[in-house]
């Protein structure tokens, strides 16, 4: 079955010739000119339109900006906030990268871009959310304390209370718990998640743990499961309360 994505980007024709190649290599794709449009899109009912299998958002639009619209749908809960989204940076402006990694985004790409290396980006975000929990055998919740990870249901729990992480921050987490004790490079965390060596200077994966301690920690500035080892990299701790 053909994943569906929506292209929430103001210009037409770049549009067009994207969704002309995406849908050239097997996916269906919508477009909407504003971030306003393609929310209203996105909140559609399935008995309405089909579901959205994922977002390719444009940072700059004409209403409200592709930070905002991110930002919005990850408020909207549930499956529908968890859709992956891809995110059109202008000139790969790093800080563009962070606050859009902060506010949810699974990946990045700059602009301008190869189609197929966009083609390629959205297969390899598609794979982390449709797949992940095929790739770890064993046990399908990980407990640690009050700690919990369903991979089934791919969703994260402390005392409880559901966490709110991304897609991409979800399988971070999962890879990192699979190791508990083991200290992992950023290096390591990027191939075992990504399928591809972290980029040169590329600090995107601090974003994502900082995003994910604060999911999950009491604390996120006194971390006890997710430690930094000072130029390494992190290790999840195997003792938590």
């Amino acid at each position: 079955m053909k994943k569906h994505l929506l292209m929430i980007e103001d210009d037409a024709r770049l549009a067009a010739m994207v969704a002309e190649y995406l849908q050239l290599n097997d996916f269906s794709v919508e477009h909407a000119r504003d971030g306003l449009a393609g929310l209203a899109r996105l909140r559609q009912p399935v008995t309405q339109a089909p579901p959205i299998d994922l977002v390719v958002l444009d940072l700059m639009l004409p209403d409200i900006d592709g930070l905002e619209v991110c930002r919005r749908v990850r408020a909207l809960g549930g499956l529908l906030g968890q859709t992956p989204v891809l995110m059109l940076t202008a000139k790969g402006d790093p800080m563009d990268r962070i606050v859009g990694l902060e506010l949810g985004a699974d990946d990045y790409l700059p602009k301008p871009f190869e189609p197929r290396e966009l083609l390629a980006r959205i297969r390899a975000v598609l794979r982390r959310h449709g797949e992940a929990a095929q790739k770890f055998p064993g046990q399908k919740t990980l407990r640690f304390g009050s700690l919990e990870i369903d991979r089934d249901a791919r969703s994260v729990s402390v005392a409880g209370a559901l966490c709110e992480l991304t897609s991409y921050q979800f399988d971070l987490l999962v890879t990192l718990a699979e190791r508990a004790g083991r200290v992992l490079t950023r290096d390591q965390i990027m191939e075992a998640v990504r399928g591809r060596e972290l980029e040169a200077f590329d600090r995107s994966i601090d974003v994502h743990m900082g995003r994910i301690r604060a999911a999950i920690e009491a604390d996120a500035k006194s971390p006890k499961r997710i430690l930094t080892v000072r130029g390494v990299g992190y290790v999840f701790a195997r003792q938590q309360d």
